[in-house]
């Protein structure tokens, strides 16, 4: 999980695309965006989603750096918007502090 989240802070990308995908971010609809990106009908869990967002994206900047004709940015913004949206709920799911344990209650008889 934590090797995912290390792997988007290495990338780069140009700026005009990483802000174009900051701004659609803050609206990312996860289920919205994954069955757009992923049309099979089952949309990932949120650590699949990542890896497989993270291997679709470096093929779409592979197509982008061999100027491809078929690459398109909007396709690539896109992607990179649930790249991001999905980060950022794998980042909130593991800071989210552990539940408190339970006191343990003791019958007056002395059993649990």
């Amino acid at each position: 999980m934590h090797e995912l989240l290390n792997h988007l802070n290495n990338i780069h990308r140009p700026r005009l695309l990483i802000q174009a995908a900051r701004i659609g971010a803050a609206t990312y609809q996860r289920d919205l965006h994954l069955r757009r990106l992923f049309p099979s009908g089952r949309v990932p869990v949120n650590a699949e989603a990542l890896q497989r967002l993270i291997e679709m994206e470096q093929d779409m900047n592979e197509t982008r750096q061999s100027n491809d004709a078929t690459y398109c940015a909007a396709d690539h913004v896109d992607l990179l918007i649930a790249l991001m949206g999905e980060a950022r709920l794998m980042r909130a799911l593991y800071a989210q502090p552990a539940p408190a344990p339970q006191p343990v209650r003791v019958k007056p008889n002395g059993s649990v």
